[in-house]
């Protein structure tokens, strides 16, 4: 009874001793002003070579658990805290930033052109050295808001992109991206418009934002007030641009053919007809932009409906002659 009282006493007295002295190691988090958070892992260091659960490598040689201090990177250059061995031989150099401290894809709201994309990847893919903008340019964190005139002074993203280091800020749709857009207009049917093909002929700067905000929220504008000078028409004024009553140019237009069985199809050709007349002459008042369901009969033409409106035999020849020119017979 004796030897097993004096063998549990033993036991408890190990296991006080093993459970005094384990270490539990966990990742570090630092909060820096200028550089985000910064984790420190403990389980991977102490499994590098010379470090091999051996704390004592680091503890309290080079950081005092004690004191706390911390350390800029300037002081670890110079081989303080984790210059010490992160000299870029005994380990990657504290000039790698991003191997600890974080980067992310940044994506801007800017109601003026957009959504605006930052990519931390493909700038230090052209250039490692995070010292380039932080924190001289930009501070790791929120930074204030430049405008478009402020960046072609040099400020912010301006600083390198000005034509010399980097492509001009002018090259607007390098960092806001643009479509091509397609207007369904009940009047004159689809409608298409090309960034593409505009920003070669007359840059961004023409249109945003003094005509239009770079979003598909602008107001309607019919084309009697294009004509005066708004929306399109205040490039396509004939001087700066073809103008806007040269419809053809955006309102796609096709040779229509009709079905008539007692005389044959008849051929309609807007080729034809827009080298003679304008499209106001026809649309929207004779005709609407799209295939009417209601047949008009010659009988009706010939009192002056339909083609008959021009058809009389003054503007050009009458329905009532030259049949073969429409019926292929």
């Amino acid at each position: 009874m004796k030897f097993r009282l004096v063998f549990s006493v033993v036991a408890l007295f190990m296991s006080f001793q093993s459970t005094a002295y384990a270490v539990t190691v966990r990742d570090a988090t630092y909060t820096t002003k200028n550089a985000g958070k910064v984790v420190f892992n403990h389980g991977v260091h102490i499994t590098k070579k010379g470090m091999i659960n051996n704390c004592r490598a680091c503890h309290d040689a080079i950081f005092d658990l004690k004191k706390k201090k911390h350390y800029s990177m300037a002081d670890m250059e110079k081989g303080k805290s984790c210059g010490a061995c992160h000299d870029g031989k005994r380990a990657f150099a504290t000039a790698d930033c991003v191997r600890c401290h974080q980067t992310k894809e940044i994506i801007y709201k800017i109601k003026s052109t957009g959504p605006t994309g930052f990519s931390h990847k493909r700038h230090l893919a052209a250039s490692p050295d995070c010292t380039k903008c932080h924190p001289s340019t930009f501070a790791a964190g929120p930074n204030k808001h430049f405008t478009m005139a402020d960046m072609e002074k040099g400020k912010s993203c301006g600083a390198c992109h000005n034509g010399k280091q980097a492509f001009g800020v002018d090259t607007c749709v390098t960092c806001h991206p643009v479509k091509d857009i397609t207007y369904k207009v009940k009047e004159t049917g689809t409608t298409h418009f090309s960034h593409k093909f505009h920003i070669e002929v007359a840059g961004c700067a023409a249109c945003h934002p003094k005509l239009y905000l770079p979003n598909q929220h602008n107001k309607r504008v019919g084309m009697a007030a294009m004509a005066k000078g708004k929306s399109c028409g205040a490039c396509h004024n004939s001087k700066d641009a073809f103008p806007v009553k040269d419809c053809a140019k955006c309102h796609p237009s096709r040779e229509l053919t009709f079905e008539e069985k007692s005389t044959g199809n008849v051929v309609f050709s807007h080729k034809l007809h827009t080298s003679l007349y304008t499209c106001a002459d026809c649309h929207i008042q004779m005709f609407q932009t799209t295939r009417s369901s209601v047949k008009v009969s010659m009988l009706d033409m010939e009192k002056g409906k339909s083609c008959g409106a021009c058809h009389d035999g003054k503007t050009a020849f009458s329905v009532k002659e030259k049949c073969e020119a429409c019926h292929k017979m």
